[in-house]
């Protein structure tokens, strides 16, 4: 199925919801709508499910206008972050609710369901009410409900927030594998930029109801067309230096110089903007030194975080493995300006990594 949003704008009396905005979806792949609470991602959704409809613009389905077709008279199946079962009916009747709905058999839908059960690892729980199961065993339940329904378009609306890491770990597999050979239309929001690069396929990024950028996820991950996709798509925040046009290349305002070949017209204040990966302990083949006052050093799962204080401003280093770093420590950090972004102050992308220069 192809859903394609054509000059669609949301507004609720004086507040706008989405500014006017064109995104055709890719169909058999996730695609991602990336942004962080109030972008628009929830309200974007609820007109492409039919439930909400816009103030401007069309919803197209393969090309029909479906603009005002209500969401009982679509094939649509949902899943929120609040997982909904029926309390009152087993597990294996939630999950054959939507078939029964639609006059199947009871051979057909027997097979149906022991077959998204063993998929989703709940096959042992069929006979139990949800009540008697875990937050992400219910969770698997109202998933496996939404994929009985075979519909072309599937809303995922963070539906894995509650969970904890390892099992949020597993169903992003498990989803990634149940779409791969698909040809549903599947849209998945999260404010997480690393749950989007995890699951492939599209992402568009949003930020206070606008649509910034739509593509691959790994092109638009090492791409960003602006600072505010930059900013969106990273985590830890990309970190800022604020810079000049100098002879040598660009100038810090500490007055450090670093050789950067700079393209034409370019103005003569910026910002480089590097993620925290490439910010190191060790130089790189191409970077750049600079002395720093340890604030804050904390691990997270196999990566150790380090906040410093230098004279270009704060930055964030993310450095792979566990590092025993002393706070209020001097020491000394290395910019990898092979992964370095160059930006407008105002924001767009002037220049990419040279690392990704004719490829990623």
């Amino acid at each position: 199925m192809q859903l394609e949003l054509e000059e669609i704008e949301q507004r609720v009396g004086a507040d706008v919801h989405l500014y006017r905005q064109s995104l055709k979806l890719t169909p058999g792949v996730i695609n991602v709508l990336l942004g962080a609470t109030k972008a628009g991602k929830t309200s974007l959704m609820r007109i492409m499910a039919g439930l909400d409809q816009p103030s401007h613009g069309r919803v197209l389905v393969d090309g029909r206008d479906v603009t005002n077709m209500p969401v009982r008279e679509r094939n649509v199946a949902m899943v929120y972050q609040q997982f909904i079962n029926y309390p009152a009916m087993t597990v294996a009747e939630n999950i054959a609710s939507p078939l029964r709905l639609r006059g199947e058999s009871d051979a057909r839908i027997q097979a149906k369901v022991r077959e998204l059960a063993e998929r989703l690892h709940i096959e042992m729980f069929l006979e139990r009410l949800p009540a008697e199961l875990s937050g992400g065993q219910q969770q698997r339940v109202a998933l496996a409900r939404a994929l009985a329904k075979d519909a072309p378009l599937i809303l995922f609306d963070e539906p894995l927030v509650n969970l904890d890491y390892k099992l949020r770990e597993e169903l992003r597999e498990e989803l990634t594998l149940l779409f791969a050979s698909s040809g549903s239309t599947v849209v998945y929001a999260t404010t997480e930029p690393g749950e989007a690069l995890m699951l492939g396929g599209y992402t568009a990024v949003m930020d206070t109801g606008e649509l910034l950028q739509y593509g691959p996820a790994a092109d638009v991950f090492h791409r960003p067309a602006s600072l505010r996709v930059a900013r969106a798509f990273s985590d830890p925040p990309m970190n800022l230096i604020e810079v000049t046009q100098s002879s040598e290349g660009l100038r810090f305002a500490s007055g450090v110089t670093v050789d950067w070949e700079l393209a034409e017209g370019l103005p003569e204040r910026m910002l480089l903007g590097v993620r925290a990966n490439a910010v190191a302990l060790q130089p790189t083949q191409r970077s750049a030194a600079l002395d720093a006052h340890v604030e804050l050093a904390e691990i997270s799962g196999s990566d150790s975080f380090l906040h410093v204080e230098t004279a270009v401003g704060d930055l964030v280093a993310q450095l792979a493995g566990v590092h025993n770093v002393e706070i209020g420590s001097a020491i000394q950090v290395h910019i990898d300006l092979a992964q370095a972004y160059l930006f407008d102050s105002a924001g767009p992308l002037l220049q990419m990594p040279t690392a990704l220069k004719g490829g990623r």
